[in-house]
């Protein structure tokens, strides 16, 4: 049931497991979970969204393009070809459903395309991208001084006399090595993935509860859970309301890389879902991957620390084929066998934003490449990133 008047929809299955999602303008939907729909309309008091106008600045800070040749040494025909084997689709059994393919060649735009009805005016999801855009907000932190990796992570569930959790750092959350029990299944409804998403009022509290599994910085185990351990941390460093947890996230990010659609949108506790939830357009997941790309500098001012990048992207020792950085997956290989990686067609100084159903901002240095692909591809076989990035 939809209310156009009071931007809400309700939903239920059978009458039963009924949900109530509220919209609030720059801070997308939430769940009226433990909260009311008016106290959830309450949080958002004194925010107001304000939207750039991009459409007459240059490319990267704004979207007017630059000429539509193409750099000397690129093949358009090759590259028109490899974007339009994105679109595709060769079995019906497994669609791929691309929605959007944005291809950096030293920050330029040198191949944009979108599938109907989309745009590059179009927000579309990120799902687990958004974990690398909580690291940059951590990046923030630390450059202010307000976070130290290597310090105990300032959790409130884990202070009490004896609790052997005291001990995880930040960075130890940061690489996924955290040591906490957290189970992370999209099939299993009663998951804590699905359930800390869809049925718990306070994301990072509910992950902050789990006990320890083994003891910390002794196993890489991937976990939403942890993700938002860490957004509920940062929340914590700023202080204040909602709206002033909003207008960080545009001071200290988006806004100097001229991500204007950016909403990661709040749990119900009123802390964002750092794990899953941001919506931005396509080009301002380009922009966003072009900050990395050049190191955390934008515009010649340094946004993320001096050496960020290089944390970000260096592996998790115990992750077994050097797959995971800092809330960034790696392409690095298994340690002492380089060959033995995530993707072995493509080179191994690539890193990337990945997201459910294939969802990527792949970054590769040593070819100057950043390169976008959204879409809905439902399933581990339907879309082959290796294969669409060896094309690139």
């Amino acid at each position: 049931d939809i209310d156009y008047g009071r931007k809400k929809v309700t939903g239920s299955i059978l009458g039963v497991a009924k949900r109530t999602a509220v919209y609030r303008d720059g801070l997308g939907c939430t769940l009226a979970m433990g909260v009311t729909e008016g106290e959830l309309r309450s949080q958002a008091a004194g925010f107001k969204p304000v939207r750039s106008d991009q459409s007459n600045k240059p490319w990267p800070e704004g979207d007017r393009l630059q000429g539509d040749h193409l750099p000397a040494g690129i093949d358009g025909k090759k590259l028109k070809n490899a974007t339009d084997r994105a679109f595709a689709e060769p079995d019906p059994a497994k669609p791929r459903r691309t929605r959007a393919v944005i291809v950096l060649y030293d920050g330029r735009i040198i191949a944009e395309r979108y599938a109907a009805g989309f745009t590059r005016e179009t927000p579309q999801l990120g799902w687990s991208m958004t974990k690398s855009v909580t690291n940059a907000l951590v990046g923030v932190l630390v450059k202010e001084g307000k976070l130290r990796l290597k310090d105990p992570a300032p959790v409130p569930e884990w202070r009490s006399p004896g609790d052997p959790r005291a001990t995880i750092t930040l960075d130890e959350l940061m690489r996924m090595s955290s040591g906490l029990r957290f189970k992370e299944d999209y099939k299993n409804p009663r998951s804590d993935a699905i359930r800390m998403l869809l049925a718990e009022p306070d994301a990072g509290a509910y992950a902050a509860e789990k006990p320890l599994e083994v003891p910390p910085n002794s196993r890489w185990s991937y976990s939403s859970g942890t993700a938002n351990i860490i957004s509920r941390i940062v929340r914590q460093s700023i202080g204040g309301s909602l709206a002033d947890f909003v207008a960080f996230t545009h001071h200290a990010l988006f806004d100097r890389v001229g991500m204007a659609s950016a909403v990661i949108e709040p749990d119900p506790s009123g802390t964002f879902a750092g794990s899953s939830f941001m919506y931005a357009t396509p080009r301002d997941w380009a922009r966003f991957g072009l900050l990395y790309y050049n190191d955390g500098v934008w515009k010649n001012e340094r946004i993320l620390p001096e050496g960020w990048v290089k944390y970000s992207t260096t592996p998790t020792p115990n992750a077994p084929k050097g797959e995971y950085g800092a809330q960034f997956w790696l392409n690095a290989g298994r340690s002492g066998q380089p060959e033995d990686r995530w993707m072995p067609k493509v080179p191994p100084d690539m890193y990337s934003l990945r997201g459910h159903e294939g969802q990527y901002v792949a970054i590769i240095p040593s070819k100057k490449l950043v390169v976008v692909r959204l879409g809905l591809s439902v399933g581990e076989k339907a879309w082959d990133q290796e294969q669409f990035i060896a094309d690139i």
